[in-house]
Formats: structure tokens, C-alpha cells, sequence
């Protein structure tokens, strides 16, 4: 029986992906505040992938800055993150417009409807993140050019609900837009078969953490290297009169001293010491800088370690284009393994 070449099978599975992003490969990288600057971004997209400016805290000249720098490094597409409680965010889509910046990721909440007509009619494809069925009917409704579905295997800031659950909910009613999947894939075979289950394309962060071009410091790739998808554990919160937003992170001193600080600022409350407003503030400010520590400083005991559950597959530093290579690669060869065992069926 005639078989199809697994290179093909790849080029028609992630077609409307690469269409989309304008890239050899549907693969779009995830943002990580402090990893995802010009030199990590300009690596991915020359590599065949899609870069991605993480934004996050950056003011409008600082991105203006970052953006410049990133196109005098590559020639290729890349895009940037914005996260939708930025007080600037207006402003910072207009440098990105300035910029004739081709897509612009919407992060961090639901974006207005004024935001994503702000990004669209300056001639930008909108990306956002959809956590629900619905929420994706409604985002598309709202104007969304292509939609990101996150599983709670990521790192960083994350949902409760599983990637291979999301996918199944999601994947089959959405067929306007490109979809790409995002939470715990480090592998192509992953890339694979969320593909053949009607994904365009998939998100990847933890992954690139250690190419060679990552700016992370010496020893935050150090304990990813190490660690294993057990130690990327999620964030406690003690008490629900005090809600914290899950993290995904290494466990570290920084982790463990977490629980106790929750523990004396909600015996405060009950005491009468604080107000239950500056006993929320004073939880929700421990992680103040702490990324930026663990990153840039290389304090990965009192930082914090922000890693999905692939972490584990993370075995060495590479440079990015062989990391997006090696995903290629492993893609096939599960192409090719399917092709031949449906000739031995």
C-alpha cells in the first residue's frame, strides 16, 4: 500500500500553523518574563520557530527598546506578549503597531473587546489564551485571530484543568481559528499527536529555557537540568479567605518559606494585627522580584524557579535551533513509526 511520506504527513498537519505564524515550524514559544528578551527571541525565530517577547512589567519605552533590538538580530517573524492589566496597555500595542509587529499575544486574563479592535485595526493578528470552551467561542466572537489552550502541566501562573483534558474539550468545536496547545510538551512526538487531534500548532516555554542564546543565568539552567517533572510543583495557598493564584515552580527555599509567611500574616489577621486587605497585599508581595532574582541573579534558593512539568525533560544546554531541530526530528520518526505499523497492520 502506498504510505505518505512522514515529512509531508508534517507539512500538511501544522500547514494552517506555519500559514498562520509565518514560519518553517508551527511551533510558537511560550513568554517568560526575563528569559524571553531579544537574544532567546531572535535565536527561536531563525531557528524555523516563532519568538515571543515577553513584555510582562516593561514600560512603553522599554519595549520600544526591546522590539528594535530583537529585529536588528533576526529577519524573521516574532511576536509579543502583553499582558491585559498592564496599566499601559493601550500605549504598549501602539509601539508594537509602530513596529509593524505581526502578532501581538494577549496574556495574563481576558482582553477587552477594545483592546483586541485596538491591535486588529493597527493591522496585527491577535493571539489569546482561551482556559474554557466557551470563553474560546466568546474571544473568536470578540475578534481573536488564533486561540492558545493552556494546561495546568505549564509553568509559571496556571489553570486547574489538565492539557490532554483541554485539548479533548476544546479542539473539537473550535475550527475558525488556529488553535495551538500549550502545558507539558517537550517533545515532538507530543507535537505529534495533539496535531493529529486538530491543533495547528503547539506553545513551548520550559523547553527553551536552556538554549545556548537563554540569558538565564548559569545556575537557574543548572536546576532545571536537575529537577525532574515532580519538583515543578504548583503554589500552596492555606486558606481560602486569602486565594493565591497556583504558580508552577521548582520547590526551593523560596517555596517552603512561602507556606510559613502565609501562615504568620493569616495568625496576624485572625489576632487582629492587620486588615484582611493588607494581609492579602502582604502575601501577594513575598513574590515581589523573585523571579527576577532566580533568573537574572541566580539566586535559585530565595528566587523563584517558574518551570512547567516538561522541566524533566530538559537534559543539557543546546543551542536553539538544534533544540527546535530535535523536535522536528522526534516528530517524524513518530510519523514514520505510525506509517509503519499501519503497513505491518
Amino acid at each position: 500500500m502506498d504510505t505518505i511520506a512522514p515529512a509531508a504527513q508534517l507539512d500538511d498537519l501544522w500547514k494552517r500553523g506555519r500559514d498562520f505564524l509565518g514560519t518553517d515550524y508551527a511551533i510558537l514559544a511560550g513568554a517568560m518574563t526575563w528569559v524571553s528578551e531579544r537574544n532567546l527571541v531572535s535565536a527561536l525565530s531563525n531557528g524555523g520557530g516563532f519568538g515571543v517577547i515577553a513584555c510582562g512589567a516593561m514600560t512603553p519605552e522599554l519595549l520600544d527598546a526591546e522590539i528594535t533590538a530583537t529585529a536588528a538580530l533576526t529577519d524573521k517573524p516574532f511576536g509579543v506578549n502583553l499582558i491585559t492589566m498592564h496599566p499601559e496597555l493601550d500605549q504598549l500595542i501602539d509601539i508594537c503597531l509602530q513596529h509593524n509587529v505581526g502578532h501581538i499575544i494577549l496574556a495574563g486574563g481576558l482582553p477587552g473587546g477594545p483592546a483586541i479592535a485596538r491591535a486588529k485595526d493597527g493591522g496585527a493578528k491577535v493571539v489569546c489564551f482561551a482556559p474554557t470552551l466557551a470563553l474560546a467561542k466568546r474571544l473568536i466572537r470578540q475578534g481573536a485571530d488564533a486561540l492558545v489552550i493552556e494546561g495546568a502541566e505549564a509553568g509559571g501562573h496556571i489553570g486547574p484543568v489538565a492539557t490532554s483534558v483541554l485539548a479533548q474539550e476544546i479542539l473539537p468545536h473550535i475550527h475558525d481559528v488556529p488553535v495551538f496547545i500549550a502545558g507539558g510538551i517537550a517533545l515532538g512526538d507530543a507535537v505529534v499527536g495533539y496535531l493529529e487531534m486538530g491543533a495547528s500548532g503547539c506553545q513551548l516555554g520550559t523547553r527553551f529555557v536552556c538554549a545556548e542564546e537563554s540569558i538565564a543565568h548559569e545556575k537557574f539552567k543548572k536546576a532545571f537540568i536537575r529537577a525532574s517533572a515532580r519538583d515543578a510543583m504548583p503554589s500552596v495557598q492555606l486558606d481560602p479567605e486569602f486565594p493565591v493564584i497556583p504558580v508552577r515552580a521548582l520547590q526551593n527555599d523560596a517555596t517552603r518559606e512561602f507556606q510559613e509567611t502565609q501562615r504568620d500574616v493569616i495568625d496576624s489577621f485572625r489576632r487582629g494585627e492587620l486588615d484582611q486587605t493588607a494581609a492579602q497585599l502582604k502575601i501577594e508581595h513575598y513574590w515581589a522580584g523573585a523571579l527576577r532574582r532566580a533568573v537574572v541573579d541566580g539566586d535559585v534558593e530565595a528566587g523563584s524557579l517558574m518551570a512547567g512539568q516538561s522541566v524533566g525533560m530538559v537534559k543539557s544546554i543546546q543551542p536553539a535551533a538544534e533544540i527546535l531541530e530535535e523536535l522536528v526530528d522526534q516528530a517524524l520518526a513518530a510519523l514514520e513509526g505510525r506509517g509503519r505499523a499501519r503497513v505491518a497492520g
